[in-house]
């Protein structure tokens, strides 16, 4: 029994460090957005890129990246609203 609580608290730790990496990129899209257009690929790091093509957010098209239309969803919704 103990061993079956160890799993699921572990599985749970998992699960909140993977939701908040998630988090941060998507905090981070923006910021991304910009350094792709300005031509500034560089500065964006190779594994938030590797997870941006995983989460679908970005894509590799033609030699660069562009943003996916869940990426524009994603991005949208961070926008500041008119009140």
């Amino acid at each position: 029994m103990a061993a079956t609580s160890r799993a699921t608290a572990a599985l749970s730790s998992k699960q909140i460090e993977e939701a908040a990496h998630r988090e941060r990129l998507r905090q981070a899209l923006p910021d991304t957005v910009i350094r792709l257009q300005q031509r500034h690929a560089d500065q964006i790091d190779a594994k938030d890129i590797e997870d941006y093509v995983a989460l679908n957010w970005l894509e590799w098209h033609g030699g660069g990246l562009r943003l996916t239309i869940t990426g524009r969803n994603i991005r949208a919704q961070l926008a500041p609203t008119v009140v």
